[in-house]
């Protein structure tokens, strides 16, 4: 299933929160600029390492402390938007075979492409909007598709992705239980030029900036409908194979 955002618009309804988890980092930073201009909200708020209060992906106390204080916030939470993700950095560099396969290497990628989301989504889901649209919305990566892997290496990144991608699908199974008009995705941002993906730019390759990549994610979930809970989608909202 293909989204059109601009056919198939389902607004949120206003007056509601919006969370940037990751909003030190260059995609969540526009994410966060951005939803802070936009009138169907009463407030933008970004979490990261050094907000107040501060969250920390790897510290679930941080997690559950970040929860209460937006619970403690009384505005319906409409929309999270995590934009955080783990690739190279600390001595770490994507794997090109099977034999640089190192064990911290990938409980690292876990911990924050997978761990922390899933606890994201336990502390945060609860906290969903009742009745009407809401959305909790990931940043997943296409080289974490299973289907789609065609050059192989990158073994925890592709694995730690696929795993987060299973988590999200699960977790909107349960939620549509609970909240039918709530929506859990995986979105692809594609490449931007974030410290991320900087030292990965090939010739001729696409590189948005982190504004470009944030107002056509926030156009793909302006678009999302209850029965795209549990999808996996790129930045222009077309359907990526699991």
């Amino acid at each position: 299933m293909a989204l059109n955002a601009a056919a198939s618009a389902h607004p949120f309804p206003p007056g509601g929160l919006a969370v940037v988890v990751g909003a030190g980092g260059g995609i969540g930073q526009a994410v966060l600029e951005q939803l802070g201009s936009d009138a169907r909200y009463s407030n933008a708020l970004g979490l990261s390492r050094s907000s107040t209060p501060l969250l920390n992906l790897q510290d679930e106390s941080s997690i559950r402390a970040a929860a209460e204080h937006i619970a403690a916030l009384g505005v319906p939470l409409r929309l999270v938007m995590v934009t955080t993700g783990f690739l190279h950095g600390g001595g770490f560099e994507p794997e090109k075979a099977l034999k640089q396969l190192d064990a911290d290497h990938m409980a690292k990628a876990f911990a924050v492409n997978v761990i922390g989301p899933a606890l994201l989504m336990k502390h945060l889901l609860p906290l969903l909007a009742p009745q009407g649209k809401s959305v909790f919305a990931v940043l997943s990566a296409k080289v974490g598709s299973i289907g789609d892997n065609r050059l192989g290496g990158w073994h925890s990144y592709r694995a730690s992705k696929a795993a987060l991608n299973q988590i999200v699908r699960t977790t909107a199974i349960e939620l549509q239980r609970r909240r039918p008009e709530a929506i859990c995705v995986a979105l692809h941002p594609g490449t931007v030029a974030t410290p991320l993906s900087a030292p990965f730019g090939k010739a001729g390759l696409a590189v948005q900036t982190p504004a470009e990549c944030a107002g056509r994610l926030l156009a793909v979930v302006d678009g999302l409908r209850a029965e795209a809970s549990g999808g996996f989608f790129d930045q222009h909202g077309g359907a990526l194979p699991w």
